[in-house]
This record gives structure tokens, sequence and C-alpha cells, in this order.
């Protein structure tokens, strides 16, 4: 069957139709390579690869009405959390040959593959350290950054976002976090965890622009998009 591909209204995301089914897609910026086990469709201006919502919290967002697409085109972007770089490689895709991603990642067993995805693709920089101290890899992040995405499993995850936004981050630079409930706290309410969390970036003096609830492609997880303001 043939498959119908259309630009999703976020940029560089792309839905592919096939029959009744739909899914979401990225062009694939090192055609013929599947990262993760992902379907690859070929066609005549390209190759797209499947983006599964439920291995990629930022997926998820998209198929939730995520509005707010900080990440796009020759975009530069901070990622902690990049395990082994499933969600990492459809940024790669989507931020493109002029854009960069310095992919942080604590565990270096799991950056195995990381590091393997950062040799064919060039706009993966890894990094292994921890998100909780940016001075640590400061000197190695050349220049601002546009967004820094969060997806870390720690308790206090609004202040490793707002640290890394300050170390990294202008006025008008995005942030993007993936807020772990139960990484914060395993017995409390998920949704006193969400706004005690908003409170706390809110009280940083970051613009809350959305909030995106993840469930049921994720459980306890939401997404919120924040914007550094002066």
């Amino acid at each position: 069957m043939i498959a119908k591909i259309e630009k999703h209204r976020l940029p560089g995301v792309f839905t592919i139709k096939t029959g009744e089914r739909s899914s979401l897609a990225t062009r694939s910026l090192v055609p013929g390579a599947s990262v993760y086990g992902e379907k690859l469709i070929k066609v005549e201006d390209g190759e797209f690869r499947l983006w599964m919502p439920r291995r990629s919290k930022l997926a998820a967002s998209i198929l939730k009405g995520l509005k707010e697409m900080p990440i796009q085109l020759g975009s530069r972007v901070l990622y902690l959390g990049a395990a082994s770089g499933t969600t990492v490689s459809h940024v790669s895709d989507i931020v493109g040959p002029r854009g960069i991603i310095y992919a942080v990642e604590f565990s270096p067993r799991v950056a195995r593959k990381l590091l393997q995805l950062s040799e064919t693709r060039t706009n993966v920089f890894p990094i292994i350290s921890d998100a909780r101290h940016p001075t640590r890899y400061f000197p190695l992040v050349a220049g601002p950054i546009d967004v820094v995405y969060q997806d870390v499993a720690q308790t206090d995850q609004a202040r490793i976002l707002f640290e890394n936004l300050s170390a990294f981050c202008s006025d008008g630079a995005w942030g993007m976090i993936a807020i772990k409930a139960r990484s914060i706290d395993s017995t409390s309410d998920v949704g006193i965890i969400y706004k005690k969390e908003i409170s706390t970036l809110d009280n940083y003096g970051l613009e809350i622009v959305e909030m995106v609830n993840l469930e049921p492609l994720e459980k306890d997880h939401m997404m919120v998009v924040v914007r550094v303001t002066g």
C-alpha cells in the first residue's frame, strides 16, 4: 500500500498515512539507517523514519497536541538525559546539518549507542556528564543554546532545567521539560507534583508557555514548554 506523506503543522515533523493508519515521522538525515528498529519509508524525494510516541516523549507531546515546537531547522539544542539517542536521532533529523545537539547522558553504558549515533550523525555531539552540574560540561558547549530539552529522572527537575538555561541561554531561549512525577515523589498525587514543579519554574522567572499531559502514552508524565524572559 502506498504511503501518503504530509507536512505536520509543526516544523520538521511529518504525518505518514497508510490506509486508515496515521503515524508521525521525520525526514531522515542519514537515509538507510534505522536507529532503534523504526520503520523507514522511502519516497522519490527522500526517506522518512516513523517516530514512535511510546518510545519518545517529544513524539508523545506532538501526538497529544503540542502547539509550540521550539526545536526547528538550524536550532542549537542542549539535550539533557539523552540515553541511547532514540529521540535525539529525530531531533537530529529536525535541526538538520546546520543545527547541533549537545547530548548529555550520565551513564557511560547507556551512552554507548549515543556515541555510535554520533559517528553517522555529525550534528550530534555526545557529552558523558551529570546534567545536575552544567559547569562541568560548560567548556564543551560552543556558543549560545536555543533550546534546552530535558528528560531526566531526578527529584529536582525544575532546578536542573533552570540552571542549564541560566548557564547556556539568553533571553528568548526555550526550555522543554518532561516532568517525571514518580521520579520526584512516588506517593503524592501527580497533579500536585506537576503543580509544584510548574510553580518552581514560574518562581525562577521562566514564562510558562504550554503544558501537555502525556497520558496514556507516557504514564505520570507532563511536557512543559517555557521561555527565558528578561
